[in-house]
């Protein structure tokens, strides 16, 4: 009886080790997909960044301006002239030059301005969050806007709603961000005042009249990535919805809202969330003339100006913290599809 007993508890325990590992072990398979996922958007991301960098780093060589006549003046003798460009190492070789630029700027030493003999990277910081704020807002804008109608779409597809989305995100993704931000001011700041045609507040000013100022650009920035993830989603959770297994957990008796929001939209949400990592380098880009419109202190605003005066350091670092932010924003879109879709584990 005494074996018995011994034998049976050692089966009880050898299960439970059993069951333990069984449990654990999807969740250390799903860690170690993350893990990979992580680690090939990385190693894609690096030559990426250094052949973007590279780029950058050459607009310096294709311009006509001599940083040592500009820092030096007009007055500069010869001698003087060829000490700053000794100084400013424009006598070493190109490589060199691009492997040291590099070097320094992950030291966060971005070159001093030309013109205002501020240190880049200080300019920069200074406008760098007027810059996220509006491309965060314009994300979550366009995020709530077309989740929301691309899944009631796909809900109701082919009814009256269905076609009215299709409509308008057809409409919105054909008129250029300026545009829209133009309609903006003349409607909602001249017309019926309720937000500022202009300017900025800082957070610390007050949240409310911060985000007064941040509306209307992230709005103008956001309407034609929230058509764009609109039609990929609706596309995506129609084609879904007619999925065997959403057949069988309608016939299991599962609420639709599970359905829908649970099953169907983790498996067709991918095309959305890739084409919303492909608006991340537009709502950069953009920010260059909607911050001009707005008359915003951001990166875009600097980069513009300092463009037109010839502000090589300007330009570069502003520029390299441009590309970082888009190959961050591949690098969370990439993982985010592992997490969302099983079968972006085989493709990334």
């Amino acid at each position: 009886m005494t074996a018995l007993n011994v034998r049976s508890g050692a089966d009880r325990v050898a299960g439970s080790a059993a069951a333990a590992a069984g449990r654990s072990a999807p969740a250390l398979t799903a860690l170690v997909r993350t893990v990979t996922a992580i680690g090939r958007a990385v190693l894609v991301a690096i030559p990426v960044m250094l052949v973007s960098t590279f780029l950058t780093f050459m607009l310096g060589g294709l311009t006509k301006q001599d940083p040592a006549a500009v820092l030096l003046g007009d007055n500069a003798t010869p001698v003087a002239l060829a000490r700053m460009r000794q100084a400013l190492g424009l006598d070493k070789p190109l490589l060199e030059r691009y492997v040291q630029w590099v070097w320094n700027a992950l030291h966060g030493n971005l070159g001093v301005s030309w013109f205002s003999k501020i240190p880049v990277a200080q300019s920069i910081s200074q406008r760098l969050p007027v810059s996220l704020s509006v491309a965060v807002g314009a994300l979550l804008i366009a995020v709530v806007l077309g989740g929301v109608f691309g899944i009631l779409a796909a809900v109701w597809q082919g009814g009256w709603l269905d076609r009215c989305v299709t409509l308008v995100t057809s409409v919105l993704a054909t008129i250029p961000p300026f545009i829209v931000a133009i309609a903006l001011i003349v409607i909602f700041a001249v017309t019926v005042r309720w937000f500022p045609s202009g300017g900025w507040a800082s957070p610390s000013q007050g949240l409310a009249r911060w985000a007064s100022f941040l509306v209307l650009p992230s709005v103008s920035l956001s309407l034609d990535a929230a058509a764009s993830l609109a039609r990929q989603l609706r596309t995506g959770l129609a084609g879904a919805l007619h999925e065997n297994y959403i057949v069988g957990a309608q016939v299991r008796g599962l609420p639709r809202r599970r359905i829908v929001l649970v099953h169907a939209l983790r498996n067709g949400a991918g095309p959305a969330v890739a084409q919303l990592g492909l608006h991340v380098p537009q709502i950069i880009g953009g920010a260059v003339i909607v911050e001009t419109v707005f008359a915003l202190p951001g990166i875009g605003n600097l980069t513009m100006t300092s463009a037109l005066q010839g502000d090589v350091p300007v330009v570069q670092g502003a520029l390299l913290v441009a590309i970082g932010l888009v190959v961050t924003s591949n690098v969370i879109v990439n993982v985010l599809l592992v997490k969302l879709r099983p079968a972006a584990r085989r493709e990334i």
